[in-house]
This record gives C-alpha cells, structure tokens and sequence, in this order.
C-alpha cells in the first residue's frame, strides 16, 4: 500500500451535491458528489498519489533537522551531506525509502512550466541556476556556522546563539541558514510547484490530457488520469507530509486569526471540489478552484512575513541582537516566497522578482546584515521605520493591515 493510500482509505466519503456547467460552451448541467476528504476511488481503489511529493517534504525536514541537531549537539555541519541531501545523492537521508526514491529538491526548485520554461517565456535558466545556488549557499553558510568548535554568532562573525531551549546558527550577516532553507525552498519549491506548475493550465491541458481526462483513460498500470494525478500532486506539496508541517502548518497558523479563519476551509474545500471537479470533466470549476487556491496561498506568506517582521522589531526593542535574528530569518525566508505566488488573471506574482529582491536587500542593508542595520530608527522620528515600511508595503499589496497580521500566533 502506498503512503497516499495508507492516509486516505480509511477517511469517510460522506459528499454533498454540486452543479455546474460542463465547459464554456455548454450550458448544460453538470450534477455530481463533492465529497468531504480529500478521497477519490475508481474501482472500489483509490485513485490519490502524491507519495513524490510526500518524499521531498520529508527530504526538505531531514535537511532542516540535520542544521538543527547538529547545533543542538555542537556537532559539525558537514556541507557534502547537505549537498547530498539536496540532489539526493551519495545515500544521504536517513531511509532507504528516500535515498531509492528518484525524487529530490533541486530539480525542482525554481522550476514550474509557467515561470521558469523558456517555451513559455515564463522564465529563465539563469534565474534557475541562480536560484539553486542560493540555497546551496545557504549550506555552506550553516556549514560555516557550525564549525568546530563553535563559536558566539557575532557582528560579521558566523556561529551559535543560544536562544532560550534553542540553540540556532547564524551566517556573518545575522541570517539563519536553516531558516531561509525552509522558508525559501517553501517557496521556491512547494509553491511554485503548487501555483506554476502542476495547476498550470499549460500543464493540466497539455497535449491530450484534456480529451484523456474526459474519456477517463488512465495512466499505463496506473488508477488515474493524468490529470487527476498532475492536482494530487499540487495537494501534495501543500499536504503531503502529514501531521502539519510546512504550508499546511502555516495555513492552519493563519487561520487561527479571527481576520483569516476562513483560509484553512478555503484552500482545503477549493482542493477537493476542484478535484471532483476533474473527475465530473467539469472545467470551469476546476479552474474556479485553481483561482481560489492562488489566491489564498499567496495571502499565507504574506501574513506571516509581516508577522515575523513584526515579532523581529519586537525583539530588538526587548534584547537586542541575535533574539531579533530567527524571527527576522524566518521574514526574509517568506518574502522569498511572494516571488513565487501567481495572481489569478496575471500569471505573474504578487511581488516581481525585481520587488522582493529590494525588499531583501533593504532588509540586510548593512556592511553586517542585520547587526548594523538600525531598524528602529531611533534618530529619526520623521522617518518611516524599516521593519514598519517593509510591513506596510506587504499587507498593502493583499489588503490587509499590519495590525491584523501582527495578531497571527
């Protein structure tokens, strides 16, 4: 049994009715069942499988624990593994069942049909390489940090901070690898993989997938069209890890916010109606749904950009120093990931690479990053506060306030 089948087989299948029309040029009504669960069968089988998706978050989290166990236990950071983690070779994870797996990161970083296809003109190869250096970079910098013997993360100086039960690693400028990895390949990775790629028109309608899809022919040994499968693997990468983890821990996070407690129930809901949707060759609703999820997955880095840049100020006005760096660490990672949201009816993100790059620079301005930059302000009272503009910029550009996402656990 499959880690997909394993998960949804036992989950009920209570549905509700929908209708619809079939396409847009049929007027006709289309009466199906949405269920409840993300639960779909064909032949009393399931016909659900993102175990690829599944495979590369639990890569993603072995990556991340490996930063952190090994600042825990001041252990060195040994970058081959990392580097090994991130291509998957050389054996490097923990299981078997991922080193065997053929599934890995950086294949698929920057790496969607609509952003990053020269075909399309979505992207570049430069952009790419460039991409995936970044991240390899952010290796070798907890690489750095963690070297033996540890030593205190300082102004320009790479190394540990103690931070309550914590122990975190800090590159020269005051950026914590291990954060900017997670939150960035988020981004990078799992949303543009989700947004751009997999519920890319160009992809899911591609060559005869629609005509495939409709007469129900699926995959050579496989339960499922090729369609169904291309929008299990966009949930995939939002829900595959099981447990909470990644989008799905922060959308919950989000949602717990009285001014965003729709957002969970939103993107779930647009996920599974969509996908009967596919099932019912119900076009135009599926693509209601990709609109919905877009939308709503932009908003979740968003929030907690701002809610992190707000916790970072914070801290600097109560401790001062590296207290202030996971927070504003964990800000940078998800301003990375607004490059990688897709605004419906554009095809474009939220913010342009061009913006989010300047956000970032203007948030590490600074011989030293973060140790030199005085955010606050304090001289000049007349002038916008960093951290606040960078705030203001952000929630305006999805039409909320800073108040508002400040408020998010």
């Amino acid at each position: 049994m499959t880690r997909s089948n394993f998960l949804f087989s036992a989950l009920a299948i209570t549905t509700l009715a929908f209708t619809s029309c079939s396409d847009d040029n049929d007027d006709s009504a289309v009466s199906y069942n949405v269920p409840t669960d993300y639960t779909f069968e064909r032949n009393s089988a399931t016909t659900v499988d993102f175990s690829g998706q599944t495979s590369r978050l639990l890569m993603l989290g072995e990556m991340g624990s490996y930063i952190s166990t090994a600042a825990k236990n001041k252990t060195a950071v040994d970058k081959t593994v990392l580097v090994n983690m991130y291509s998957n070779t050389n054996n490097a994870f923990s299981t078997t069942e991922l080193n065997t797996s053929g599934k890995q990161l950086k294949d698929k970083t920057a790496a969607s049909k609509d952003y990053f296809s020269l075909f399309l003109g979505g992207g570049s190869t430069t952009e790419k390489v460039a991409v995936q250096a970044f991240f390899e970079t952010q290796l070798t910098n907890a690489s750095i940090a963690g070297a033996l013997p540890q030593v205190s993360a300082s102004a320009g100086v790479a190394g540990s901070y103690v931070d309550g039960s914590s122990t975190r690693l800090f590159a020269p400028n005051g950026l914590e690898p291990q954060q900017v990895l997670l939150k960035g390949m988020m981004g990078a990775c799992l949303l543009d993989q989700t947004v751009n790629n997999y519920l890319s028109l160009n992809k899911l309608d591609e060559a005869s997938n629609t005509e495939n899809n409709t007469n129900k022919v699926v995959e050579t040994g496989k339960n499922y069209t090729t369609m169904e499968h291309l929008w299990d693997e966009a949930y995939g990468y939002i829900y595959g890890a099981g447990g909470g983890k990644y989008w799905d821990s922060y959308i919950n996070q989000v949602n717990a916010d009285a001014d965003f407690n729709t957002v969970t129930a939103d993107i779930k809901n647009a996920f599974i109606k969509g996908r009967a949707a596919i099932v019912a060759n119900d076009y135009n609703t599926r693509n209601a749904q990709i609109d919905i999820i877009k939308t709503k997955l932009a908003l979740v880095p968003a929030v907690r950009a701002v809610f992190y840049l707000q916790e970072g100020k914070g801290k600097l006005v109560t401790a001062n120093g590296a207290a202030a760096f996971h927070a504003l660490s964990e800000a940078y990672g998800f301003i990375m990931c607004l490059r990688y949201t897709n605004k419906p009816g554009t095809n474009a993100p939220y913010f342009t690479r061009t913006e989010v790059d300047t956000i970032l620079s203007t948030l590490t301005a600074g011989t030293n990053g973060f140790w030199d930059v005085d955010y606050l302000n304090p001289a000049a009272a007349n002038q916008p506060k960093i951290l606040d503009n960078l705030s203001t910029q952000i929630a305006a550009k999805f039409g909320f306030t800073v108040a508002q996402a400040a408020t998010v656990n």
